[in-house]
């Protein structure tokens, strides 16, 4: 049966993946600066005969086109492969070799999964009908995001997937298990940049000056009244700011302070609305207590939705392919993905992949210094993806 050889592929490969990951993580890339990895994901493409092209500089899309029948359906399936500013303090003989730089949110994984899945339908080219479309994406960490980028260069065209497919680890599900939503699941967001303006001076004597300082704290705690009083409840809200920069001294008031801080949400037209609210509150606040401010709210990545069709059916194949006790409903999360890009042109599925080992320790969140990931969730995934691609083109 399909499945049965797909394990079996998947486990044969299992250690080639492992190399392949390791690899990956030692060798860190930011965003936009992922020539070195590009470069490897091409070399592994080239030795399996799958053609590909760069494109927007560090992306790859590759085609694999099955011969068992004519067929037009095409099905996308996305890695990314950018690392994130982070010191990795994990103590492995994988640990990365580029100082300051780690594969902390798991994209590591990602692509070493998708370069597995590619090995897989290429040894199985006879025994499908479709077109398989793989997309290995720069950028994801950063705003405008490298799926953006892909779309504009054409990613989607010739041939235009009918359905794309990600996925991303999950340090809070068990190696072993994938999650799913249909519907809304990840937030869209907005980096939120404002410059508190006032008269800076002698800290003993700030009745001659504007105390930036002060606007600011209030600012800060002002604007929180815009998600919990302003926001429909029904509709999830964030507004953080995580930055404050106040260039002064224990008794020296600065000029100005700067904040920065990111708005998350769940639907485009109150993040739209909620957008005219920061900035009206954020300018008449600073106004009222005699300073100024300029404030820039730059756009991110849209509301993720998963195409509810879609989904269920991926969900029915990751029950068939895994067992039922292997697969979860997941929650909405306030975090945001750059796949969401593409969930606004093709129907789309983003789902998760557990890498939890407790026993072993690997129980570090995203973003941290000492993420890693179980293993053994790269023949969950590089397996599972594979099966999903074949259920949804039909075969």
């Amino acid at each position: 049966m399909l499945k049965e050889k797909i394990r079996q592929l998947a486990s044969e490969l299992q250690g080639e993946t492992i190399t392949h990951r390791r690899h990956l993580h030692a060798n860190p890339e930011l965003s936009y600066k992922e020539f070195q990895t590009a470069a490897f994901v091409e070399g592994k493409l080239q030795a399996l005969n799958i053609p590909f092209e760069r494109m927007a500089d560090t992306g790859i899309v590759a085609l694999l086109q099955g011969s068992r029948a004519a067929s037009d359906k095409v099905v996308a399936l996305r890695a990314d492969m950018d690392a994130l500013p982070i010191y990795e303090l994990n103590e492995v003989d994988y640990k990365s070799r580029n100082e300051g730089v780690m594969h902390a949110c798991g994209h590591d994984v990602h692509t070493a999964s998708l370069l597995t899945t590619a090995a897989i339908l290429s040894r199985m080219k006879n025994e499908f009908a479709g077109t398989v479309k793989f997309i290995f994406q720069p950028a994801e960490e950063v705003i405008p995001g490298g799926a953006s980028l892909l779309i504009k260069a054409g990613v989607l065209e010739n041939p235009r997937p009918h359905n794309i497919l990600g996925q991303h680890v999950m340090p809070e599900l068990p190696v072993g298990k994938v999650g799913f939503r249909p519907g809304c699941y990840m937030a869209s967001n907005d980096d939120i940049h404002i410059t508190v303006k006032g008269k800076g001076g002698h800290g003993a004597m700030p009745h001659l000056g504007i105390d930036p300082v002060v606007i600011a704290c209030h600012m800060v705690i002002a604007l929180q009244q815009i998600v919990s009083r302003r926001a429909n409840p029904l509709l999830p809200s964030v507004l953080s700011f995580g930055k404050m920069l106040a260039n002064g001294a224990g008794n020296v008031i600065p000029d100005e302070v700067r904040l920065e801080g990111t708005f998350r949400s769940l639907d485009e037209t109150w993040r739209t609305a909620a957008h005219e609210k920061i900035r009206k509150m954020a300018v008449s606040l600073a106004e009222s207590m005699e300073g100024s401010c300029d404030i820039k709210i730059e756009r991110g990545y849209p509301v993720l939705i998963n195409d509810d069709a879609l989904t269920a059916a991926s969900r029915a194949h990751a029950v068939d392919f895994l067992g039922e006790e292997q697969v979860v409903d997941l929650d909405i999360w306030m975090a945001a993905e750059d796949f969401a890009s593409y969930s606004q042109q093709a129907d789309a599925c983003f789902y998760r992949l557990g890498v939890r080992n407790e026993t072993r320790g690997i129980t570090s969140g995203l973003h941290t210094a000492t993420f890693d990931a179980d293993e053994k969730a790269l023949e969950t995934g590089a397996g599972l993806m594979t099966y999903l691609a074949l259920k949804t083109l039909g075969n």
